[in-house]
């Protein structure tokens, strides 16, 4: 599975931005689809999960300004990211878990990382 992400760059406080990571690839299933971040220097930190049914789980630091949300007919996640803050500047990568149709065993999978900056 090849996940491609989208939608990242530079907005002001307060603004908006939403991200997108389409999965690509034949013959698997994808499962739990997922947001993290990661700041210079600093190890990657989840920030939202879905799973195929649509729970969600989410940062206590984006609850209230960040949505998850995901199209299984297109193998798209996205992340409507609302109320930005300077602290949310970060390089964002999805993720993830699929499984080979009939067969055993999940792998987990990564998007490039997209830039968001959100300016004072």
């Amino acid at each position: 599975v090849q996940l491609q992400a989208s939608g990242g760059g530079l907005v002001h406080a307060g603004g908006s931005l939403r991200l997108s990571c389409a999965a690509s690839g034949s013959g698997f299933s994808i499962g739990v689809m997922g947001w993290h971040r990661q700041y210079t220097g600093k190890q990657r930190e989840l920030v939202a999960a879905i799973t195929s049914g649509g729970s969600t789980t989410y940062a206590d630091s984006v609850k209230g300004r960040f949505t998850i949300s995901r199209d299984n007919a297109k193998n798209t996640v996205y992340l409507q990211m609302n109320s930005l803050k300077p602290e949310d500047t970060a390089v964002y990568y999805c993720s993830a878990v699929s499984g080979r149709v009939g067969a055993p065993g999940t792998f987990g999978s990564w998007g490039q990382g997209t830039q968001v900056t959100v300016s004072s």
